[in-house]
């Protein structure tokens, strides 16, 4: 893919995002969208086919960068000083992308939502690398018998999508420190130290 093409992509993903965070996905038009991001609307039916597969791909687009930096906490710390990394990782991609954690809020637990199908791919994406970093604390005795790594992936991946909404519609004034310290607090609470 040439990067006129990408750029001309990520130019109609920050729009999408732009009216998504205004608006709400819902009753938004290829016209809307192409206009926000200053293209001709053939451009969206050329690059994607249709709004649905614009936001089948945003959609794939934002947990891929999500990932990235999921993976940057994984790399050459220590396993006690991962869940932090994890936890502060997120935290950052939902602030940079209000709009996209508010969109994957929306429509990842709809039953049956219209991405389903992606949004089950992309949430095992995310849950895999966090579960991965939990394992290793396993590992190391860090979490206590009985415990799923399984779903306290989930756990923490459903807690800090839904605490950092909170965090920026409700509390903006925290920095992303206290919240971090705040669910790191919760988590180690509730394994006992």
């Amino acid at each position: 893919m040439s990067e006129r093409t990408e750029r001309t992509k990520r130019k109609l993903f920050e729009a999408t995002l732009r009216l998504a965070g205004s608006r709400g996905m819902v009753g938004l038009t290829v016209d809307e969208i192409a206009a926000e991001a200053g293209v001709a609307k053939g451009t969206v039916y050329y690059n994607f086919g249709s709004k649905d597969g614009l936001i089948d791909a945003l959609l794939r687009y934002g947990v891929d960068l999500l990932a990235e930096r999921l993976r940057a906490a994984e790399s050459g710390v220590e396993a006690g000083d991962t869940l932090a990394l994890l936890v502060d990782g997120m935290l950052a991609f939902f602030a940079d992308y209000p709009t996209f954690a508010q969109l994957l809020v929306s429509e990842l637990w709809r039953t049956p939502g219209q991405w389903q199908q992606t949004l089950t791919l992309l949430r095992e994406q995310v849950t895999s690398i966090i579960r991965a970093q939990l394992q290793r604390l396993a590992d190391t005795g860090q979490v206590p018998a009985g415990v799923r790594v399984t779903t306290a992936a989930s756990a923490l991946f459903g807690t800090v999508l839904v605490v950092a909404l909170d965090w920026q519609v409700f509390a903006p004034e925290q920095t992303r420190a206290e919240v971090r310290d705040s669910v790191l607090m919760l988590v180690r609470g509730l394994r006992g130290g």
